[in-house]
């Protein structure tokens, strides 16, 4: 592969990024067994682990903190030589699973927060992300995020959304904030959870950026109910069939 494929999901809360995040990791870690993937969570709930069955012990945002007390206890040197580590320690806190390397970025940073430190974090972070073929990053609601506390520079950008006004109306007001903050190189839509197809029709959507349009899968929404991962749905379930398309419809498969 040429050069790392990054894959960052944004949208309003509740429609579904994490579900589909997961079904991109496991789509395709099948589709190309030899790929190097990584799955980062950069959502505080830390959903993503358990969407793709991972258990989560340290955070980046654990890491982050243990430099910042050691500042502010007046440990100036400990602080120096934890950073100059980092790159070493965020290794240490991605999980290896059989098929996909997993890092959790942790809370979004506090009032106050250590520019400087978080600055590094976010090159480390970059650095790390060469070493892998494809990145797929589980974003915050609103794409600012992504930019300030992930990449400034993704591959691909896709919006997700419900069948509803409020939820495409949001997917415009990141693009709009995306357009100006974070470079990208294809942008699309996928719209989840739809209960009923004919109302589309009447909803303003560009159909040359829309990626897949997935009806509302009963099996998943059980899945996230008992908490089990997507290596658990059917093949052809719908989220995965729709996951799919949206991947093929976007140059990634």
């Amino acid at each position: 592969m040429e050069h790392t494929k990054l894959i960052a999901l944004t949208g309003k809360g509740g429609v579904g990024k994490t579900t589909l995040s997961a079904a991109f990791v496991r789509i395709l870690s099948e589709a190309e067994p030899s790929a190097k993937i990584l799955a980062i969570d950069a959502d505080p709930a830390i959903g993503l682990s358990i969407a793709l069955g991972v258990e989560v012990k340290e955070t980046l945002d654990d890491l982050r903190k243990s430099i910042i007390d050691s500042a502010k206890e007046g440990k100036k040197q400990e602080a120096i030589e934890l950073l100059s580590e980092v790159r070493f320690k965020i290794f240490d806190a991605l999980i290896e699973q059989d098929r996909f390397s997993f890092l959790a970025i942790g809370r979004p940073e506090g009032a106050g927060c250590y520019c400087a430190v978080n600055a590094y974090l976010k090159e480390v972070i970059e650095m790390v992300s060469r070493e892998f073929d494809y990145v797929i990053i589980d974003g915050e609601a609103g794409i600012e995020q992504i930019n300030r506390r992930v990449f400034e520079k993704v591959t691909h950008l896709i919006f997700v959304t419900d069948a509803s006004t409020k939820g495409l109306n949001v997917v415009k007001s990141i693009k709009q904030v995306a357009d100006e903050l974070v470079m990208y190189e294809k942008c699309g839509i996928v719209m989840n959870r739809v209960e009923d197809r004919s109302l589309l029709s009447t909803m303003n959507i560009d159909s040359a950026q829309m990626l897949s349009v997935i009806d509302r899968d009963g099996k998943q929404l059980q899945n996230d109910i008992l908490g089990k991962s997507v290596y658990e749905l059917e093949d052809d379930s719908v989220v995965l069939t729709g996951a799919k398309e949206a991947l093929i419809n976007m140059g990634l498969l």
